[in-house]
């Protein structure tokens, strides 16, 4: 079982910073998927910076959400200090 999304937020450069239940924390660049199908709804800025934690994931108001296992097998991650 992948830990779950804690906290998000919207960075100016299309990433995500993330931190998991477990104590890690991570870095989601989502800039090689906004091209494509419905990420392509998150591409303006305005729409991505409204990022919100929902249960374990991440999801947009839009309609865009991530799978968990996806953003911990994606994230660069490290422990917490």
């Amino acid at each position: 079982m992948y830990p779950s999304v804690v906290k998000a937020a919207a960075n100016e450069d299309f990433t995500l910073a993330i931190v998991f239940d477990n104590g890690e924390e991570g870095v989601l660049d989502m800039k090689p998927y906004l091209d494509f199908g419905v990420f392509q709804r998150i591409r303006d800025h305005g729409l991505f910076k409204r990022v919100r934690v929902a249960f374990d994931t991440v999801q947009w108001d839009c309609g865009v959400d991530l799978d968990p296992e996806f953003i911990y097998a994606k994230c660069k991650t490290a422990a917490i200090a």
